[in-house]
């Protein structure tokens, strides 16, 4: 995915979840912020950002957060991009693990869930749900930086996708390159890391890939080991 416009930064301080002040061309400006996750260990002050210019000139704040330098690694934070990223991956063919893809769709609801992808091929039908991961900690990725119930919803209705006949997978999309693995993070949320255990028992495929990041783009990368133990 290719951000049109995009503007480097200094951070200062997040107040909230939704917004941050940074200095931009030696102003200081409110900006929103595309991750309403923790991101602590990310956005410190005087951390290097990276500002996307929002095309509604109408909006209150003219820019939004997308990426941030960890020391030298460029870590994409939006939110809102990782099922696009996921999207393009499976229609370029970069995602071996699901090929022969003939039909895939977005936001497909199935029982108390809206999975965020439904693919076809010839031989079977199945749902996809997308995790973004911008946390890590000594080159090992992990999720989720927050205690999320809804995230282990989503797994718990994929198993009973998988029961019932579908194929199911959970993707993890690490936004960033230079991971060693990838693990849920059990200290944060302990029921996250349970429900995962049990998903790959019952037969949900679990997948973690990272990210080519630039100041302006990121795209599928290769695939990252899980590590559920």
């Amino acid at each position: 995915m290719k951000y049109p416009s995009v503007k480097v930064a200094k951070f200062l301080r997040r107040p909230n979840r939704f917004i941050a002040h940074v200095i931009i061309d030696n102003n200081e400006e409110i900006v929103h912020v595309k991750n309403t996750g923790r991101c602590k260990e990310i956005l410190q002050e005087g951390t290097v950002v990276i500002l996307e210019e929002a095309k509604n000139t109408k909006r209150k704040t003219k820019y939004s957060i997308i990426a941030a330098y960890k020391e030298d690694v460029l870590i994409n934070i939006d939110s809102q991009v990782p099922n696009t990223v996921v999207y393009q991956g499976i229609k370029e063919g970069r995602i071996k693990e699901i090929d022969g893809i003939t039909k895939l769709s977005k936001e497909i609801v199935y029982g108390n869930s809206r999975f965020d992808l439904c693919f076809e091929t010839n031989e079977r039908r199945g749902f996809i749900e997308v995790k973004g991961v911008t946390l890590e900690t000594e080159s090992i990725a992990m999720f989720p930086d927050a205690p999320t119930q809804r995230g282990s919803k989503h797994i718990y209705e994929m198993i009973k996708a998988v029961e019932e006949g579908y194929a199911g997978f959970i993707f993890f999309l690490i936004q960033m390159k230079g991971v060693k693995f990838f693990k849920p993070f059990e200290i944060r949320d302990p029921e996250f890391a349970k429900a995962l255990k049990l998903a790959s028992i019952k037969g949900v495929t679990i997948l973690a890939y990272d990210s080519i990041v630039s100041e302006d783009e990121i795209t599928i990368g290769t695939p990252v080991e899980v590590r559920l133990s």
